[in-house]
């Protein structure tokens, strides 16, 4: 039996939860006749767990008086290279007192259910922030990206709904399951940045009306989008609480940003070290919103406290923290006190969006507590300063590494 001390800032919610479940327990206090009183230690399980979303998810729940337990294979290594490896974040994490990590495959559906089946009676939250998150990538291997985005949801559905089907299942969806619809939209250009008109019904944002039909989606919005439903439909039709967060560009300091995926973390990363950045298309006016890591994992929390079946969101920065590429550039430069070498290209990125700004309302009145903590530049600063020493030794390991190999090479 393990025994932990009582958790601090923990929501009344889950106490009463947790007094109702079996599984690992920890004193609370001294009852009658001077006698411990003990209650659930909850689990979470949290898929991608040395990635941007995950890592900061195994944080906060650690410190919420969780048992985290982490699925993480480093996939983002393989897809992307060395650079984009997720294992330095992944040690850091195993020093925490909470948390262990498995090296597990999500495509394994029955690596997955032990899991689930291991931990049952204990898990109360499921955040599935697992992915293939590039839609560039995604065209150069379409099995792989549906397997691992759809596929890898629905073993980890399949094993909540065995196991622990009244356990809170997040699921870090994607505003690419819109397509290019976005793109139909009556945009403005303006000097630094495309914009909506300020009478346009989606000004404050697009919410939950947009279509998903007709549209290209890219094969990665393709699998995200098969995912988003599935997610959904076990909602609807086995009542478990789910719900997808539609997320706009999701950032923060721990982002192993690729030049396929994770922007603003591999634009400041590129402004600090050198390395020359493209831009594709649109004149680098195309807008995303940008949210803090923080913020979505606090979005998970608040739902947490309060789920429901088949819920969706839409979850980004909002009107209160948005920015155009061009206008991202001028803040990393100013941000590092660097120019960044950057190319303009015309051709755009098949499916992307000119245009995005998330409607956060929907959430907001379900979750009135919930709001931002971190605008575009609070995210920059907070992505440079906590990377910067690294990102400038990179080049430096390289280079010696280099002349390492040519000085082999010449013997």
């Amino acid at each position: 039996m393990q025994l932990r001390p009582q958790p601090r800032g923990l929501c009344t919610s889950f106490f009463e939860r947790a007094l109702g479940r079996e599984g690992a327990l920890f004193p609370v206090g001294l009852g009658q006749a001077g006698q411990s009183t003990l209650i659930a230690v909850p689990v979470a399980i949290v898929t991608g767990s040395g990635g941007l979303i995950g890592s900061e998810s195994v944080r906060h729940f650690v410190e919420r008086g969780f048992r985290v337990v982490g699925l993480e294979n480093d996939m983002r290594a393989e897809l992307f290279g060395p650079d984009a490896s997720t294992a330095r974040v992944t040690a850091e994490l195993e020093t925490l007192d909470g948390f262990s990590s498995l090296d597990l495959d999500i495509r394994d559906a029955g690596g997955v259910s032990a899991v689930f089946a291991r931990h049952a009676r204990e898990i109360e939250l499921v955040i599935h922030a697992a992915a293939q998150p590039s839609h560039d990538w995604a065209a150069s291997d379409p099995q792989t990206d549906f397997t691992v985005n759809a596929n890898g949801t629905l073993n980890l559905l399949e094993a909540a709904r065995e196991h622990a089907p009244d356990a809170t299942f997040v699921f870090c969806s994607t505003n690419k399951v819109y397509g290019d619809r976005p793109n139909a939209l009556p945009l403005e250009e303006h000097e630094t940045r495309l914009e909506l008109p300020r009478d346009h019904r989606w000004y404050g944002g697009i919410d939950l009306e947009m279509p998903i039909d007709l549209s290209t989606h890219s094969l990665f919005g393709a699998s995200k989008a098969a995912a988003d439903l599935l997610v959904q439909e076990y909602g609807r039709y086995f009542g478990m609480p789910t719900v997808c967060f539609r997320g706009g560009c999701l950032t923060g300091p721990q982002h192993a940003g690729a030049r396929l995926h994770g922007f603003l973390s591999y634009l400041m990363r590129c402004t600090v070290s050198g390395e020359p950045y493209s831009v594709y298309g649109y004149g680098g006016k195309q807008v995303r919103d940008n949210i803090h890591a923080h913020d979505v994992v606090r979005a998970f929390e608040a739902f947490h406290a309060n789920p429901r079946p088949a819920a969706v969101y839409n979850l980004g920065g909002g009107r209160e923290s948005n920015v155009s590429m061009l206008e991202a550039i001028e803040l990393c430069q100013r941000i590092s006190d660097r120019q960044l070498d950057y190319t303009l290209l015309d051709e755009p990125r098949v499916g992307d969006h000119m245009w995005w700004i998330s409607d956060l309302e929907a959430f907001k009145r379900d979750h009135p507590r919930w709001g931002l903590t971190f605008g575009v530049e609070d995210v920059l600063r907070d992505i440079h300063d906590r990377n910067v020493e690294h990102w400038q030794a990179a080049p430096r390991q390289r280079s010696s590494a280099t002349r390492g190999a040519s000085r082999l090479n010449t013997r």
